[in-house]
């Protein structure tokens, strides 16, 4: 072979060699012409964009968020009325979604987990009952079961005046679950503080119980004292606060009941729905987590005497761990984008309540473009966590 033809013994014997023959120089090109190409792309697009806007004398920009909205909402987690502006009513929208997305993914995992784990279980009829439920589930589109749960609750609840009343303060009807709570005092206030300080206690005492543990060999009684903690505190805190008993009960009143905490109806519909057809997903996850991890382990464990449960707790779990997670996050990430399917039963989340601010202002562009970036930041802060906790559970190599 010559040297011509050979780019590698050219470059050694100081021959330059062409732009179109050398592999890195060749790719910068082709990504400069790529860029180029999307940046062209894009250019197009806004200029026709701002032309086919200025044509139909239509405003750009989002001054339209500090107007007034004009329009109520039905839940809100913060105070909101119609004099409000359209930036608080998309504030609104964002915490019903977040209220949504957190409740779900939480309820996800503790199903999940208790129906995987089911799945695999030597009883013949919880394992079939498990199977059924994931099969049925899993192959009923999400939106059909939100329509279902929706129509249950609508068309079969009687209306406020025939309540069903199964326990004193708590009443159920087709526009919404009612409970007692307790009237505001600052007693309440102590005992919630006591309770995240007792959760930070809890959280340093396990650190310090495991330690411990590895240096020594003794086990530390961690549940019962965290139990005794959780409980402990905030009754001490209730009790030092002057332990008030007084109950702010439902009632009727006109048309509705008025007091008490309520749900309606969508949120219901749209948690139950999004709940149950997630699950069934995660606990599929969860039993091949389980069956990826060798029998031996549990052979193991069960020959040194540890009871079937501490083998699940102790041995299985924690290295399935490394198989759950990633699948996990896309569940989650599902699930809280799947909550913009609540326009379809009326829950007032962000999409249902952008799209009202898009139909009475005409900022289309502005209004998907904030429904893009707040779902985006939604599923990149899930993704953050879940890819943090993910390599705290990696096993690390030497």
């Amino acid at each position: 072979m010559t040297a011509e033809s050979n780019p590698s013994s050219a470059s050694e014997i100081g021959q330059t060699v062409p732009f179109w023959r050398d592999p890195a120089k060749r790719g910068l090109v082709f990504q400069a012409v790529a860029l180029c190409l999307v940046l062209a792309a894009g250019y197009y697009l806004f200029s026709t964009t701002q032309a086919n806007l200025r044509r139909q004398s239509i405003n750009t920009g989002f001054s339209f968020l500090s107007r007034e909205a004009g329009f109520s909402i039905g839940e809100s987690l913060i105070s909101y009325s119609a004099a409000d502006t359209y930036a608080r009513a998309l504030l609104v929208g964002v915490l019903n979604t977040i209220k949504v997305a957190v409740i779900g993914n939480i309820l996800i995992l503790i199903l999940g987990v208790l129906i995987g784990v089911a799945r695999l279980s030597s009883n013949w009829l919880v394992s079939k009952l498990a199977a059924g439920y994931i099969e049925v589930m899993q192959n009923i589109p999400v939106l059909l079961q939100l329509f279902f749960w929706y129509s249950l609750f609508h068309d079969i609840l009687p209306s406020p005046r025939a309540s069903i009343h199964p326990l004193t303060g708590v009443f159920f009807n087709n526009r919404g679950f009612y409970f007692p709570v307790p009237e505001s005092h600052p007693a309440y206030i102590w005992a919630a503080a006591a309770l995240g300080f007792g959760v930070l206690l809890c959280w340093l005492l396990q650190r310090w119980a495991r330690r411990r543990q590895a240096l020594t060999g003794q086990i530390f009684p961690f549940w019962p004292v965290a139990i005794a903690i959780f409980i402990g505190f905030p009754l001490l805190a209730w009790l030092l606060g002057g332990a008030p008993t007084q109950m702010n009960v439902p009632h009727l009143e006109g048309f509705n009941f008025q007091g008490g905490i309520s749900l309606s109806p969508e949120f219901a519909a749209l948690l139950i729905g999004l709940v149950l057809y997630t699950t069934a997903f995660v606990a599929e996850i969860v039993r091949a987590g389980i069956q990826a991890i060798s029998k031996g382990q549990s052979e193991a464990a069960m020959s040194l005497g540890l009871k079937p449960g501490l083998v699940l707790s102790l041995i299985i779990l924690p290295q399935a761990l490394r198989v759950i997670i990633p699948p996990l996050t896309n569940q989650m990430l599902n699930l809280a984008k799947n909550c913009s399917l609540a326009v379809a039963i009326g829950y007032p989340d962000f999409v249902s309540v952008a799209n009202t601010t898009i139909n009475q202002t005409g900022q289309a562009i502005e209004g998907v473009f904030m429904v893009m970036v707040v779902y985006l930041i939604f599923s990149l802060l899930t993704s953050a966590f879940m890819n943090w906790y993910n390599q705290k559970k990696a096993l690390v190599e030497r």
